[in-house]
């Protein structure tokens, strides 16, 4: 054993070399054996369980490189479960207290990250305990009794209700479904079944809300609402459908999910801008509106207005806008008088310099025009289709493309049609600018537009194209105009007797002296001047010398 001080080994060779040598061999094959079992847990385990074996001073902040986490649970301490016998063989007089035993032994909450080997056969007690009762509740009616509502809304308390894990993602960014990896949640094993069970608990026909409502209250409700920022996607699946069928069974809970939604949105909106449930959350709005009654209460119109339009400002509009969207139009269906207002909310946020997000906002316009009404269209139809002439001028391909196949859609160009005197002047130089756009494709979408608009009014379309031919001749005129006064500028600068110094200042880097010196004033000739008046245009860019528009400006 070379750790040893010099001392023993002088000892043992003098006591017993066999004994020695013995209990060596001995303890080598015991280190072996363990190392062999650590690389086998290691390979077949993901290395968190591995990090997380290590004494830290406080908690550990590793990064880790698969996406996998798990919530701070606070697990048992006496996790020794007995198999109790199965449901389906008691008595019906036994049934009650064996089920509300294995409800308690659900309670019992294991370790999935730090040990995952630990514990196997007691988590498999549980894991066929839900697994029996999910199945019990779903084929067998009576069984949900009084007694049986706190038991389970306890157990249900115990395994849902967790500090969840820090973000892998804090600055919020786009997650991005095609090329992001999800973080699932390590104890999903357990957790899916308990999201089963209380699914199948709350769908039950056996199941009575008024019983119920003494367990499933607002602080219930809060705690699951702050859930929806798992950034596991099976978990806030089940938690969009679970909340929708508390929805729909508590009529007194209504208002206070409607309110506590609201205040989630205004802080993604105002404050975080990082939240993982906005999708599902606005998944479950999009069925509530659908159901509110008419005329609606002003509480709704303001909801509109004042949380679902800001939320087309945020960064990460791309995970949720398809829900956003559908739920803009249901508000539109159910009151058309508020179309005016989406669509000049709309023409405020619309993006300036992300051309993804304008062809999201595109797709939603013309989801908003397909259910306009033509009496609301008249009022919006001005500064619509001017953004739209922004959209068709735009040198990204896709927005302007996106924007021109809003003449393709019958009911649009309807619109267009009826309006035509009003839309056409608009539209008509974005149009023919167009013509030299450096997308092919834009060409024939380009072409296409100015064809319909001339079969809509040829006399309008050949008074706005001699009003677009005047327009650019007066530009040309005036740009002109522009370069002579620019062109009388620089001779001017010529004529000046400091212009020779400071150019040759600007071209040597030398420091000038005080103007009318003798010794200030170069020798070169005025050839030499001109042949060093691109590098001194280049030198003044460069610098943002004050000279520089005395010598030249591009026009």
């Amino acid at each position: 054993m070379p750790n040893k001080p010099k001392k023993e080994k002088t000892v043992t060779k003098t006591t017993g070399g066999t004994k020695a040598n013995a209990k060596e061999s001995t303890e080598n094959a015991e280190n072996e054996a363990k190392k062999k079992a650590a690389n086998q847990n290691a390979e077949q385990h993901p290395p968190p369980a591995q990090i997380s074996k290590m004494k830290f001073s406080g908690p550990p902040h590793v990064k880790k490189d698969k996406r996998q986490n798990s919530s701070r649970f606070n697990v048992s301490k006496n996790r020794e479960l007995v198999k109790l016998p199965l449901l389906k063989d008691a008595t019906p007089a036994e049934r009650e207290d064996l089920f509300i035993q294995k409800i308690r032994q659900c309670c019992v909450l294991f370790d999935f990250v730090q040990d995952p080997l630990s514990d196997l056969k007691w988590k498999e007690v549980k894991r066929a305990a839900l697994n029996e009762m999910v199945e019990f509740v779903t084929q067998n009616r009576g069984v949900i009794t009084e007694a049986i509502y706190p038991e389970a809304i306890v157990m249900f308390s115990v395994n849902f209700f967790r500090t969840l894990p820090p973000s892998s993602n804090p600055n919020g960014a786009e997650f991005d479904p095609e090329e992001d990896e999800p973080t699932l949640e390590a104890s999903w094993p357990h957790l899916q079944l308990v999201y089963e069970f209380f699914l199948r608990f709350l769908e039950s026909p056996d199941f009575q809300p008024n019983t119920a409502k003494r367990y499933i209250d607002q602080k219930f409700v809060l705690q699951q609402l702050e859930l929806f920022d798992s950034e596991d996607p099976r978990e806030r699946d089940f938690l969009k459908t679970i909340l929708h069928r508390i929805y729909g069974k508590f009529l007194g809970l209504r208002a206070y999910i409607r309110k506590q939604i609201n205040n989630i949105f205004y802080s993604f909106i105002y404050e975080t801008e990082h939240h993982n449930g906005i999708a599902e959350l606005l998944e479950i709005l999009g069925s509530i509106i659908n159901g509110f009654a008419l005329p609606l209460k002003e509480e709704h119109k303001v909801f509109l207005l004042k949380v679902l339009l800001p939320l087309h400002k945020v960064k990460s509009l791309s995970v949720y806008h398809p829900q956003l969207a559908y739920c803009v139009v249901q508000f539109l269906e159910k009151d058309p008088s508020l179309t005016e207002p989406v669509i000049m909310g709309l023409l405020k946020f619309w993006p300036k310099v992300h051309s993804p997000k304008e062809v999201m906002f595109l797709n939603e316009l013309e989801e908003i025009l397909d259910v306009i009404e033509p009496a609301e269209f008249t009022k919006v139809m001005n500064p619509l289709f001017k953004q739209l002439a922004k959209c068709v001028s735009s040198p990204h391909f896709q927005v302007a493309e996106r924007a021109l196949y809003f003449w393709n859609n019958e009911y649009i160009l309807s619109l267009i049609t009826d309006n035509a005197s009003t839309i056409l002047p608009i539209m008509f130089p974005a149009l023919y600018r167009s013509k030299e756009h450096w997308n092919k494709t834009i060409h024939g979408l380009i072409y296409n537009a100015l064809k319909l608009f001339m079969e809509m009014n040829q006399k309008l379309f050949d008074d706005c194209t001699q009003q677009y031919k005047a327009e650019r001749q007066k530009e040309k005129e005036k740009n002109k105009h522009r370069d002579d006064a620019w062109t009388k500028v620089h001779n001017l600068a010529l004529g000046n007797p400091q212009f020779r110094e400071y150019a040759i200042f600007l071209t040597n880097g030398e420091k000038p002296g005080n103007p009318g010196t003798p010794n200030s004033i170069g020798t070169e000739e005025d050839g030499e001047v001109v042949v060093n008046m691109e590098k001194l245009q280049r030198e003044a860019n460069e610098v943002r010398c004050v000279v520089q528009p005395s010598v030249t400006r591009q026009s």
